[in-house]
């Protein structure tokens, strides 16, 4: 079906970002130290294979590095209703000052009304009120009773715990080793995996050779993850997740970009928040919501290259990736990836995209 088309019509197609990966390739652990992870360097034309502490060698002095300085909240905490039933709840994103929209399991019981009550590393319980079922997400819309003059996110350390996606099922990762480095600002609810592979030293090395960084903050949210459905992914609706593009940020990318340095993101939540930040044709500094869906057919506007992991199959993620380097191009990479057996996913190995393409 999917050779009959053009490559064009093909890249609309669900169907058409589709892989078999073997179970055993989906890491579980991170790499130990961070940055003896694989990386597969590709340009225009070729690839190679080499570590992630190789990157020094494979920039450029003048290049710029934008990394996501989220840090990821112990967003899973277990609770009990009123009943002194188990539940189970997900944090996805803050609506308001202390209200939270989440994922809850069993959600059905829950209605409107509903009070559930966690405990933790705390002589007080901490409870929450559900407010409304969220329909985009079928979450459950949360009021949390905190003391006052705090906000939840002070005290979930002593009640949550930080939540590894769902295709990590056999973890000896400590919750540190989920966050990058350079992380700084709270809220997010799955790590910017890209930036895991950094470690001081690296980040003292590409200093040293004239790689400069700069910082964009995200909070990854359902947004990042959560599964296209509908074959044809130009009507997919992402889920705004809160980015801030600082007027220092903007400042360093354009400067670079006037001395003929090239900007790499770190991670698809930065080309996010990059490109959502020169929806207008220009950037600028933002701060806000950002729901852009990038696939191919997609014109570039900030972003020439890019340091990402490997990505599930149809995912809003591979998309993104394939908006950069092509689609087909992309999906062979990915088998030549898995014959030489790298490591997928959030503590995976990752690819380094040189700005070379046409």
């Amino acid at each position: 079906m999917l050779r009959q088309l053009p490559a064009q019509e093909q890249d609309r197609l669900l169907s058409a970002y589709d892989y078999e990966l073997p179970e055993e390739l989906i890491a579980q652990n991170p790499a130990v130290p961070r940055d003896s992870a694989r990386l597969l360097v590709v340009d225009s034309t070729r690839h190679s294979h080499h570590r992630f502490y190789e990157l020094p060698q494979l920039l450029q002095p003048g290049d710029l590095l934008v990394m996501n300085n989220t840090r990821v909240i112990p967003a899973r905490l277990y609770g009990r209703k009123q009943s002194g039933a188990a539940v189970e709840v997900l944090l996805l994103e803050e609506r308001q000052y202390n209200q939270w929209l989440a994922l809850v399991k069993p959600g059905r019981r829950l209605p409107p009304g509903a009070t559930i009550v966690f405990s933790g590393n705390a002589p007080e319980s901490l409870s929450a009120t559900v407010l409304e079922t969220d329909t985009a997400t079928g979450g459950r819309v949360l009021q949390f009773d905190v003391p006052q003059g705090m906000s939840l996110i002070q005290v979930l350390d002593k009640y949550g715990q930080v939540p590894l996606p769902p295709y990590i099922t056999n973890s000896q990762a400590a919750s540190e080793q989920y966050q990058t480095v350079y992380a700084e600002q709270p809220g997010a609810v799955a790590a910017p995996t890209a930036g895991l592979h950094f470690t001081p030293e690296l980040l003292a090395r590409l200093k040293e050779t004239g790689i400069r960084t700069a910082f964009v903050t995200l909070h990854v949210g359902v947004g990042t993850f959560r599964p296209v459905e509908v074959e044809d992914i130009t009507r997919h609706e992402m889920h705004g997740e809160w980015a801030e593009v600082s007027a220092d940020t903007v400042a360093q990318i354009r400067e670079t970009q006037a001395q003929g340095g090239r900007v790499f993101a770190v991670g698809t939540t930065v080309v996010r928040s990059l490109e959502g930040a020169a929806v207008s044709g220009e950037l600028q500094p933002f701060c806000g919501k950002t729901d852009l869906f990038i696939y191919p057919g997609y014109q570039w506007r900030v972003v020439e290259g890019l340091i990402t992991n490997f990505h599930l199959p149809k995912s809003s993620l591979l998309m993104l990736v394939s908006a950069l380097i092509g689609r087909q191009r992309l999906l062979e990479l990915y088998k030549e990836a898995i014959a030489q057996r790298y490591r997928f996913y959030s503590f995976g190995d990752a690819m380094l995209i040189l700005p070379q393409f046409e």
